[in-house]
């Protein structure tokens, strides 16, 4: 042995660093893949956003369509005619559609209703179990 030795002479400790060192690095890589998952799930949110406005503008276009018919004088397939009142749909997606009502009369044609409605029914769950406080 020599003298650095018996004097107690020991090299710096890296121990402590490197746990802090490698604790930051497991805390960003876990920050990174929760900002990706985050990442991915805005994606696919703002893509079905999307297709929705695709959906709802593409009926717009073809509701439109319908009118500017009504309006030269033709009564295309689908639409109701009861006295001043035109109806029709023209369908969104498999859960929504379109619904129309144009009122004419004297030449002028009014939209009276031009309304995004669902398909289903409602089904209201009235099995709300709510405690009383007693066991």
């Amino acid at each position: 042995m020599d003298k650095r030795e018996r004097e107690g002479f020991a090299p710096p400790a890296v121990g402590g660093a490197s746990l802090l060192v490698s604790f930051a690095v497991l805390c960003l890589t876990v920050f990174a893949l929760l900002s990706l998952s985050t990442v991915r799930a805005d994606d696919r949110l703002s893509q079905a956003s999307a297709q929705a406005s695709e959906a709802y503008y593409q009926a717009d276009c073809e509701a439109q369509e319908i009118l500017a018919r009504l309006r030269t004088g033709e009564l295309p397939m689908g639409v109701t005619y009861g006295g001043d009142l035109y109806t029709y749909e023209c369908p969104i997606s498999e859960t929504q559609t379109l619904r129309v009502e144009v009122f004419q009369r004297d030449g002028v044609y009014t939209v009276l209703r031009w309304q995004a409605v669902a398909n289903a029914d409602w089904d209201v769950d009235e099995n709300l179990f709510l405690w009383d406080g007693e066991m």
